[in-house]
């Protein structure tokens, strides 16, 4: 870009709206002349002069990654459609598949095109006037396509995802000269049972006709969307715990009916949470108030009790080759691969004995110093996803009933 990627200082005030706004637009902004001044500011900066203003942080944050990648502003670059077939599984896959038919409603009768994507920036659903479709497929967005800048440049749904945030674009903020006659306005849903990512929620329609009221109209979409995401979650519960009478009227002593992502469908004999870890099929599990459990697989879940005081839970740890932990305890042994960094965490932990760890001494053992710690955090947080409740904390442990050996070269 000229004198290099970075846009330098001194182009005068922020143009638009203010840094970590959500809006692309003031209300009462002249939207033609703006659009025109816009399109200065586009032709400048990839021609890599002195742009007249200087664009929005978030805007200038994205064509300075695009601008990295490459991409031609000229032309339509890949949009990757996947085949009809694809679509469908990737559909049907799709987290936001109990909610997207009330989510299309939204467009009925509207003037703008109202689009659903997956994690991926990957167009699955869309909805809105016949007219805009097709302008719209002659853009390349449409059902299928791969919307992320990467693939198309600056865009609303790509930059949401990179940003993690709601975007608003509106003409020559996009990066493709073709996106200049559009704004585009998206907001990422989050599973409300886990806070993972399943899409982008997006409006789009004709630059000179974006309204001030576009954005809120997203997000309250994105709102009631969530609210019914959570709504199947609690049904979905609900018929696990009908599903599991039979279990939790015959069986003895404490026992938790749970989902596959450990939230409680029924507590007996405990003060459970919402929420336990996730159960895996021969795999230990700690539970608050009833220490190492057992989970079983139920047709719709999972049952999970003590282990007993009796049980033991025997491992290996195998350092000859690729690391390789190996599980026993009163069912079927199980095996996991570990990546070198988790392998080294838990042979530290074996050789410091009941006493444990801190994040901070592990840190020392690790990496020389007390400066990792919140990587040390993460890493274990990780290596307990991989191997259940063997490793406890506060501090950093190998659990109560847990033998670990380790096998070294």
């Amino acid at each position: 870009m000229g004198d290099g990627v970075g846009f330098g200082v001194g182009f005068g005030v922020g143009f638009g709206v203010g840094e970590g706004g959500y809006s692309a637009v003031r209300p009462g902004t002249d939207l033609s002349r703006y659009a025109r001044d816009l399109l200065r500011v586009h032709d400048a900066v990839l021609a890599g002069d002195r742009p007249p203003h200087r664009p929005r942080a978030l805007v200038e944050r994205s064509w300075t990654r695009v601008l990295g990648l490459g991409l031609d502003p000229s032309r339509a670059n890949a949009r990757d459609p996947v085949p009809p077939g694809e679509l469908e599984r990737r559909r049907r896959a799709s987290g936001l598949a109990p909610v997207a038919a009330d989510l299309l409603r939204i467009a009925q009768d509207a003037a703008f095109l109202l689009v659903v994507t997956d994690a991926d920036g990957r167009i699955l659903w869309r909805a809105g006037p016949t007219s805009l479709r097709h302008r719209a497929d002659a853009l390349g967005f449409g059902e299928g396509a791969l919307w992320t800048e990467a693939a198309v440049g600056t865009n609303a749904i790509g930059t949401a995802l990179v940003e993690a945030a709601p975007v608003q674009l509106f003409s020559a903020e996009h990066f493709e000269q073709a996106q200049h006659a559009w704004y585009c306005s998206a907001h990422p849903v989050h599973d409300p049972r886990t806070g993972d990512l399943l899409g982008i929620v997006d409006v789009s329609g004709p630059a000179l006709t974006l309204h001030p009221a576009i954005g809120a109209l997203v997000e309250t979409g994105v709102r009631l969307a969530e609210a019914q995401l959570w709504r199947h979650h609690a049904d979905r519960l609900d018929r696990l715990r009908r599903s599991a009478a039979h279990v939790t009227g015959t069986a003895r002593g404490p026992l938790l009916i749970v989902d596959d992502h450990g939230w409680v469908a029924h507590a007996s004999g405990v003060s459970a949470r919402d929420r336990i870890g996730a159960p895996r099929e021969g795999v230990p599990l700690g539970v608050p108030g009833l220490g190492l459990c057992r989970a079983e697989r139920l047709p719709e879940g999972w049952l999970v009790r003590p282990a007993g005081p009796h049980t033991a839970i025997t491992a290996t740890l195998d350092l000859t080759a690729d690391p390789i932990l190996e599980v026993r305890g009163e069912g079927d042994p199980w095996r996991t691969p570990l990546t070198r960094r988790h392998a080294d965490i838990l042979a530290l932990l074996h050789s410091c004995g009941p006493g444990g760890l801190t994040a901070g001494q592990i840190s020392h053992f690790l990496y020389g110093d007390a400066a990792h710690v919140v990587t040390v955090r993460a890493e274990i947080s990780r290596l307990r996803r991989t191997v259940g409740a063997l490793v406890a904390t506060n501090p950093y442990r190998l659990a109560a009933g847990v033998t670990l050996s380790v096998v070294r070269v």
